[in-house]
């Protein structure tokens, strides 16, 4: 394995998102960006943090789906994430062990171009396999500092760097819903929102976050339909945070109305 090396100074990489991507129907579309408004918020509402896993192997229709779903993401936003089934050895020591992590055998490598923009773009193309993957029935959790890159099978090449992970496999038991903060304390805007913008935070209330922290905001400008969204200072893993809460706004917003966009 080419070992991970310190990226180089460079200018800031740009990395398409769903709006300006041209790509073919992925399982993600069809198994998740398809829902309706109340079937997707029951899909985000039943992905908890599970932390320990039965020996169940990922495989079949399963398998094939989430490999379809990185290699698209790879090629949308120029990453080099990785599916790595059956490979213990990243779960399976001291700092596996600290974070209650127990019988790990499979996990995403969130890999891709160093610079300021990965890890919101890990964050966004993550959640989307992180979502399919409960659609699918499989069960997950961010992970930021438990593990051990190092005796993960992922490539990293020249230039590039490994993010983070996320545990992936079929639960003992499922996970408990973490607690969220208020409508009016993660978004900004003037008068009555429409109904389009509340679904977008309500949609982004239920995604995870370092810590629970839900670090971001999400302002409606005064056209009416252009939204800001934002890290707030955070501990940690601000910018993967972004990218997932974008990911799940996205989803809840166009479920109401596509008549919207992100400020670019």
């Amino acid at each position: 394995r080419r070992a991970e090396r310190d990226a180089p100074a460079e200018t800031e990489k740009t990395y398409p998102t769903e709006r300006n991507a041209q790509m073919t129907t992925t399982p993600f579309d069809a198994r998740v960006a398809a829902l309706d408004a109340d079937a997707l918020a029951e899909l985000m509402r039943s992905r908890h943090s599970v932390r320990a896993f039965t020996d169940c192997p990922i495989e079949g229709a399963v398998r094939e789906a989430l490999e379809a779903q990185v290699a698209a993401e790879n090629e949308r936003a120029g990453l080099s994430m990785q599916l790595c089934l059956d490979a213990p050895g990243a779960f399976d020591g001291t700092l596996a062990h600290y974070g209650s992590f127990r019988n790990v055998r499979n996990h995403l490598a969130l890999v891709g171009p160093a610079g300021p923009g990965l890890d919101e773009a890990v964050g966004y193309a993550g959640e989307k396999v992180v979502l399919l993957a409960r659609a699918l029935g499989v069960d997950s959790c961010w992970v930021a500092l438990t593990y051990d890159r190092r005796r993960s099978p992922a490539r990293v090449g020249a230039g590039e760097r490994y993010a983070l992970a996320v545990a992936l496999g079929f639960g003992e038991k499922p996970g408990s819903a973490h607690p969220v903060k208020p409508v009016e304390r993660l978004c900004r805007v003037s008068g009555e929102a429409p109904a389009w913008f509340t679904a977008g935070v309500e949609a982004a209330r239920l995604a995870p976050t370092a810590l629970n922290q839900q670090r971001f905001r999400f302002e409606l400008l005064e056209d009416g339909r252009t939204v800001r969204a934002r890290a707030l200072p955070a501990p940690s893993c601000g910018r993967v945070d972004l990218g997932i809460v974008r990911l799940h706004f996205e989803l809840g917003a166009n479920a109401v109305s596509r008549d919207w966009a992100f400020e670019r």
